[in-house]
């Protein structure tokens, strides 16, 4: 672990610490929120001066399972009612990348909320290949992950959103983006760039539009497609997407209705994206975001 700054989140939480204690210290609450795990299991303790090993498992995809062992060791806590809980994990599951690491919790009073906190560190396997692929990719998303579960925590205790409610809501919200995107894309690409379409050059003439303007139309449809993706948690687009899709299809009913009639005409596909656009916003107040977390300790954002 030598060389490396560790990975640090932070968030605050309108709670006490008591209650987020409970929410992340109880196994069966833990694995709920927590999208860096799967199953966390408690092994039993011959007493209570003991450290307390558990048992962990992540599957990442293609019914690929990692199991690791943790042990917590240690807990404090002090007069202002802070606590830190301290661990220890590792892995010898040949997939994990991570051979051993250590870290800890910390859960800081302040006013009505409490600052919960992360760091942890962790050494690789696979010599330099896994230090690279831990660079490049699998350190930035478990950082995110941890973050983007952080939030999750909070939207669970602040707002009783359950955990599997958010990661639904965030998964609709993704979907309605993607396929948001690929229509503008697609759009924008294929019959005004590539293969200029009849109809949508008769479409600009009845509208008092140059044919001329059919590419750059194409172009800006690309870049606002793209948007989806780029402004991803900015709700407004959604807002802003279905205006122009009830005002395309306005457009299309005064100036050219006989489309309207067509077979996959204006009507069916603007009513669709209208309807994504409202997927989109209305899950997206339930989404969990990992930009709602410090991602560096205050005294380095001073």
């Amino acid at each position: 672990m030598a060389g490396t700054p560790g990975i640090y989140v932070e968030i605050s939480i309108r709670s006490t610490v008591d209650e987020i204690w409970r929410h992340t210290q109880t196994p069966e609450l833990h694995e709920q929120w927590d999208l860096r795990f799967t199953t966390i299991e408690y092994l039993p303790r011959n007493s209570e001066s003991e450290p307390q090993r558990f048992l962990y498992s992540t599957r990442v995809g293609f019914w690929l399972k990692i199991d690791g062992v943790g042990e917590s060791t240690g807990t404090r806590a002090d007069a202002s009612g802070s606590r830190t809980s301290a661990l220890a994990f590792w892995s010898s599951d040949p997939k994990s990348l991570i051979s051993k690491g250590s870290g800890y919790w910390n859960y800081v009073p302040a006013g009505r909320s409490v600052r919960f906190l992360t760091w942890y560190d962790y050494d690789t396997r696979f010599a330099r290949a896994g230090r690279l692929i831990d660079r490049v990719t699998f350190r930035p998303l478990i950082g995110w992950a941890t973050a983007w579960s952080f939030d999750r925590l909070r939207l669970w205790i602040e707002r009783g959103i359950l955990p599997e409610t958010s990661l639904r809501m965030a998964i609709i919200h993704a979907l309605a983006r993607v396929f948001i995107a690929f229509i503008w894309v697609w759009q924008g690409l294929f019959p005004k760039l590539l293969f200029p379409s009849g109809d949508e050059k008769l479409m600009l003439i009845a509208a008092g539009a140059p044919i001329s303007f059919l590419p750059a139309i194409g172009v800006a449809e690309i870049m606002f497609g793209i948007s989806a993706i780029a402004l991803w948690r900015w709700r407004g687009f959604f807002v802003l997407n279905g205006l122009i899709m009830v005002a395309a299809l306005l457009e299309v009913t005064l100036r050219s209705p006989s489309y309207l009639l067509a077979a996959f005409n204006p009507v069916t596909l603007n009513t669709a994206v209208i309807g994504l656009s409202l997927l989109g916003y209305f899950s997206g107040k339930e989404v969990p975001s990992a930009a709602n977390c410090l991602r560096r300790p205050r005294q380095e954002r001073a």
